[in-house]
């Protein structure tokens, strides 16, 4: 017995690099099949050798050499990392090589010392596991809007939890706005932080758009991490599943248009967390209404008079009505006119939001064309969502290049009341149709080029603050309305009745 004891440990010191069951057998059995915890586990002499200045696991979890992701250890030294551990794995020449000793299973969030190859187990360590994958209870999720606590990284700089800057890797800011403006609606938030709510989803095999939830899930928690080591978060692994699973339609190193992406993000999102057309989601349960179309095909511009007046009381002409979803309204802009003043300065108009939202009355019609038929139609809203998106039609893109329309839309940041845009049923049967606005992101340059930034709505000081990338600053509310807005998210106002039961409030 104490020959094949000996025998298994020799197996144990020489593990295979992909074996990792094996690896996490760090405490050798007695003859009488006890586990015996090494006595030096919880006496490591390199403890103060620990660097959490240089520790960022918002990266990729492959090792540093043979950029596998299997058995993937962080050196807490010098922060690269290392696979497996075993007598000739990366990780264990880099111990001896460099004198680095403390590492960290990635998937486990178990601490060894190589090349000793022992499990260390300290209370002081667990700041570090928290880091990299932080946890929230109910009673935490509830209070995050209730306080507005600064909290100090690591590096010293102090920070709101969830108001906390992405990394800008090359052009990533379209994406990075509207993962921040998403961060920032509490229902949303609220399911991704705790991984309980979407861990049991089945998908089938293969399908990975199931990565999206994952990441998004782990981004939502960094950002909201009251104990991070800095006051900012890279986004890497969370585009990296964009740019797979969207077939590189978005990519990191080339500027992409924000509403392109929010209406891909979402209907994945919905998709992967098992929602369907009839099957909501976390994402229809917060931004789905819906609305009455009415739709009249017009006779082809080239026919004569007569033979359009002959078509106008066929079938085919009168109008028809049809009920649609949407998880976002588009605002259509007027048409820029481009004069000047006396000093020879462009003026850049402006227009009122209720003036770009009467495409909502019922009444208001607007002609579309399709590459056969132009059509006119005429919308009202039937139901509003618990948070509504506004996406304003900046771009019209034709052959040859992309314009951006300039206007500025002026709008206040509270109580706006969508009630006249409501059918008379569901005048009736909409309590709430005041809404607040809680996010505004905003496009600065010229349409393919320019950069994002966004304005969020912090609800626990009830403060606004300007996130661009990996600057942070509070803003005055009436400097926003200056911007020129291209996505805002409104939260509708709560009655007294349903305040206490509604999710995130």
């Amino acid at each position: 017995m104490l020959a094949a004891a000996m025998v298994s440990l020799k197996r144990e010191r020489e593990v295979d690099v992909d074996d990792d069951d094996n690896e996490d057998r760090v405490a050798a059995k007695t003859s009488r099949g006890r586990v015996v915890e090494d006595r030096r586990s919880r006496h490591c002499p390199y403890l103060d050798t620990i660097n959490r200045s240089v520790l960022d696991f918002d990266f990729e979890k492959l090792c540093s050499i043979s950029l596998s992701h299997i058995n993937v250890y962080a050196c807490l030294i010098c922060g690269k990392y290392f696979q497996g551990r075993g007598l000739k794995s990366h990780a264990y020449t880099h111990s001896v090589q460099f004198t680095h000793h403390v590492f960290l299973n990635l998937h486990t969030l178990k601490f060894y010392c190589l090349p000793d190859n022992y499990e260390i187990i300290d209370s002081s360590l667990e700041d570090i596991t928290y880091v990299l994958k932080p946890t929230f209870t109910k009673q935490h999720i509830a209070g995050l809007d209730k306080q507005g606590k600064l909290y100090r990284a690591y590096d010293g700089t102090t920070y709101l939890p969830g108001i906390v800057g992405l990394n800008n890797i090359k052009a990533n800011d379209y994406a990075n706005v509207v993962l921040q403006a998403f961060s920032n609606v509490p229902p949303l938030r609220n399911y991704f932080l705790e991984e309980e709510n979407y861990r049991g989803i089945r998908r089938p095999p293969g399908d990975i758009m199931f990565l999206l939830v994952q990441r998004f899930g782990e981004l939502m928690r960094k950002l909201w991490n009251p104990r991070n080591f800095k006051a900012h978060v890279s986004p890497h692994e969370m585009l990296q599943a964009v740019v797979l699973c969207s077939k590189k339609n978005f990519q990191i190193t080339k500027q992409g248009d924000a509403v392109d992406f929010m209406t891909w993000f979402l209907n994945a999102l919905h998709g992967a967390l098992g929602g369907t057309k009839k099957k909501p989601s976390i994402i229809t349960k917060a931004f789905q209404g819906s609305m009455r179309i009415f739709s009249k095909k017009l006779p082809h511009p080239d026919l004569l008079p007569e033979e359009k007046e002959a078509l106008l009381v066929t079938e085919e002409y009168q109008e028809q009505m049809s009920e649609s979803t949407f998880l976002f309204l588009t605002l259509d802009l007027p048409t820029a006119p481009l004069y000047k003043d006396e000093k020879e300065q462009l003026i850049i108009p402006q227009v009122p939001l209720f003036n770009i939202l009467g495409k909502f009355n019922g009444s208001t019609e607007k002609e579309y064309k399709t590459y056969k038929e132009n059509f006119l139609k005429r919308f009202q809203l039937t139901k509003l969502p618990p948070y509504l998106v506004f996406c304003i039609k900046r771009f019209t893109k034709n052959n040859f290049f992309v314009e951006k329309n300039p206007t500025i839309v002026n709008f206040p940041i509270t109580n706006v009341d969508l009630r006249e845009y409501l059918t008379e049923e569901a005048q009736v049967t909409e309590k709430n149709t005041t809404y607040d606005l809680v996010a505004n992101v905003v496009h600065d340059g010229k349409p393919t080029e320019g950069a994002y930034r966004i304005h969020v709505l912090h609800h626990g000081t009830g403060k606004w603050y300007e996130m661009q990338d990996l600057q942070v600053t509070d803003i005055l509310p009436q400097m926003i309305t200056l911007s020129e807005a291209y996505i805002q998210i409104w939260k509708r106002q709560e009655s007294d009745d349903d305040t206490n039961n509604h999710t995130g409030a």
